[in-house]
């Protein structure tokens, strides 16, 4: 009897499972139908998100408080929808220039305003209060920078609570004595799986509550949790979740909400193959988010086993944008084999709206165990200095009468300027500007310099590496941003 009940209750659980896998398959299908179009891109600020929190208050089923404010008197609200007696707090944004979540928060706003999914929708809303905190830390996102104005990390903020960002955690945490928590990030796109040449495009954690990482039932339930979202994300992004460190931080408001008695999920949205402004990555935080909360909903992450968790790869940080191996260079008469590792850097313009790239080597030698998002065999290459065109062109204008393709197949990597705007620094062609003082670096492969070169074989330039970025020469692919220009 007792065998025969087992066999009914897990084709139950089986059945459940199938639903949820169900649903949220079709939330991945559907996912452009509720894309909040006025956010495109990663650098949003708050009064990007305050019209669409304005039109919440008018809906009669949301609550929308304010709960806080930002130390510059920005607001900080709590968004709240359900009838259930299982509360759920999410909060993102707590590092003003991790905005992939804060993003999708307001995908699920459409996706619950509208008339699809009535049954999900019913079964989460009416077992689930959902609260959410987008952009904990509006201040940070008008500078795109981690800290708030008074310079700390929000999330090193959850002892002395300085921060009246951090303090308003806190007291939401604490008012409403959340089951579950979601703490809603974004990581570095140069991690990846362990051991592996996959980007960890999303990092999850059930952080530890105490140095020993013990595992009680609070931190458990967010271990299951996590390894449902897993199963679900490796259908869209196959190898490329990671598991992020899990060494107990005091100061970390994740580790303090997990030891406070709120089972914690830290979601960390990494790095996704030319998708630079994050947008799928955006859509699988949406997918992974929904999932949570539906399988939080319906129970069914009881029975997952706590072990899958620590089958999830570890994040590593092995990745380059570029990485050319087994080129040749030649130092004093000498030619040495030699990996290269490049990376490009994002400069915020003045109003931290939009940025350009500066590449820089970032290791060399022997790269052997790590990756690149995009990989050269330089083998049979070698490096060569690129040469300043010997006449000097008036104007940024003038450039349009040149074949710049043309230029770097004969080693041509900067044009001087006679009148170089005072404003502008950097070029959406494929070469760099200079101005009449400034003299073309000498060729030095060296950690910290801009990878701007030419690879040769057989005699002749195949690729040229203008400020990080591979350029095709024969077929003009590339996925080039930049170039630079450099006054004196």
């Amino acid at each position: 009897m007792k065998q025969a009940f087992t066999s009914i209750m897990m084709l139950f659980f089986i059945s459940i499972s199938s639903q949820n896998i169900d649903f949220t398959s079709n939330l991945y299908e559907t996912y452009e139908n509720y894309k909040e179009s006025s956010l495109k891109n990663r650098r949003i600020k708050y009064k990007n998100i305050k019209p669409l929190i304005d039109k919440l208050k008018e809906d009669s089923k949301y609550t929308v408080k304010k709960v806080g404010e930002s130390i510059e008197g920005r607001d900080l609200n709590l968004v709240s929808v359900g009838k259930g007696n299982i509360n759920v707090f999410l909060w993102s944004q707590m590092h003003g220039d991790e905005p992939t979540a804060t993003q999708a928060i307001f995908d699920i706003f459409n996706f619950l305003n509208s008339n699809d999914f009535s049954e999900e929708k019913e079964a989460i809303l009416s077992k689930l209060t959902l609260h959410f905190l987008p952009m904990l830390n509006p201040d940070g996102a008008e500078k795109y920078t981690r800290r708030n104005t008074l310079g700390i990390d929000i999330n090193r903020d959850a002892l002395r609570l300085q921060s009246p960002e951090g303090r308003t955690l806190k007291n939401v945490r604490d008012s409403l004595k959340a089951n579950f928590g979601f703490n809603l990030h974004d990581q570095s796109i140069y991690y990846n799986a362990e051991r592996t040449d996959k980007v960890a495009t999303i990092s999850y954690l059930a952080p530890a509550y105490n140095y020993e990482k013990e595992v009680n039932e609070v931190r458990a339930n967010a271990m299951k949790v996590i390894v449902f979202m897993n199963q679900i994300i490796q259908k869209y992004a196959s190898g490329q979740v990671g598991r992020y460190n899990d060494d107990f931080e005091p100061r970390a408001f994740g580790d303090n909400i997990q030891k406070w008695g709120t089972s914690t999920i830290l979601i960390e949205s990494g790095g996704y193959k030319n998708d630079i402004e994050k947008q799928e990555i955006r859509k699988l935080n949406y997918v992974s988010i929904l999932a949570a909360i539906y399988t939080i909903a319906n129970g069914t992450y009881k029975n997952i086993s706590v072990e899958d968790y620590e089958k999830i790869p570890q994040n590593d940080r092995k990745l380059f944008d570029l990485k050319i191996q087994g080129v040749t260079y030649q130092l004093l008469d000498k030619k040495y084999i030699i990996d290269l590792g490049i990376n490009r850097f994002e400069v915020d313009d003045e109003n931290y709206s939009s940025f350009y790239n500066v590449g820089r080597i970032i290791d060399q030698g022997d790269l052997s165990t790590f990756f690149g998002y995009e990989t050269l065999n330089g083998e049979g290459y070698t490096i060569e200095q690129g040469k300043v065109y010997p006449e000097t062109l008036n104007s940024i204008d003038d450039l349009s009468d040149l074949d710049i393709y043309q230029l770097l197949k004969k080693g041509v990597t900067y044009l001087k300027i006679e009148d170089l705007p005072d404003d502008k620094k950097y070029l959406k062609a494929p070469i760099h500007l200079i101005g009449n003082e400034f003299k073309a670096p000498e060729l030095k492969i060296n950690v910290g310099a801009n990878p701007t070169f030419l690879l040769k074989k057989d005699g002749k330039i195949k690729y040229a590496i203008i400020n990080g970025f591979l350029i095709d020469l024969n077929s003009k692919q590339n996925n080039f941003n930049n170039a630079l220009i450099f006054k004196n």
